[in-house]
């Protein structure tokens, strides 16, 4: 296992932080321009799919970061001046799989921790090693001791391994 990422312990501020993709649900406002406004899903591509401007490329890019692309397009032109709100509204789900009673898809909410995905996931098995947990993020999996701080982010895969006697 790599460990060039490391999960973080405690509160994660994924409000400002938070790098938007594939499957996240956002709300994007357009100042004066309510036709152009609404609620747009990230494609499994990354990008997102406007009025005018077409598809813009959006993964990877965190909330204000969004807002200042998409004002280029438009200010490539179509707007004199846009200004542009993104709020995200449905972050992308995380998984849960091993040694837990229901694992799949689950919805994300802010500030989950591992022991909350566990709960919506029904608990643990009783072969369950509850002591570490492996979590994917980006196509990297670190194995790490579990807490009740450990967050999970939108997108991450949680792993409960079995215990061994």
């Amino acid at each position: 296992m790599r460990e060039s990422f490391q999960p973080e312990a405690g509160r994660v501020d994924v409000t400002n932080s938070y790098e938007v993709g594939s499957g996240d649900k956002l709300r994007m406002t357009v100042f004066n321009e309510t036709p152009l406004s609404g609620e747009f899903v990230i494609a499994s591509d990354g990008s997102l799919a406007l009025p005018l401007i077409g598809s813009v490329d959006a993964a990877g890019l965190t909330p204000r970061e969004l807002e200042k692309r998409i004002a280029e397009h438009f200010r490539d032109g179509y707007l004199r001046d846009p200004r542009i709100s993104i709020e995200v509204l449905n972050y992308r789900p995380f998984y849960i799989y091993g040694e837990v009673q229901k694992g799949g898809e689950y919805p994300y909410a802010v500030s989950m921790s591992v022991l909350t995905a566990v709960a919506l996931a029904g608990g643990y098995t009783y072969r369950a090693d509850t002591r570490r947990v492996v979590i994917t993020r980006n196509g990297e999996k670190v194995g790490v001791p579990t807490s009740e701080n450990l967050q999970i982010l939108p997108g991450d895969i949680v792993e409960i391994p079995e215990r061994f006697f």
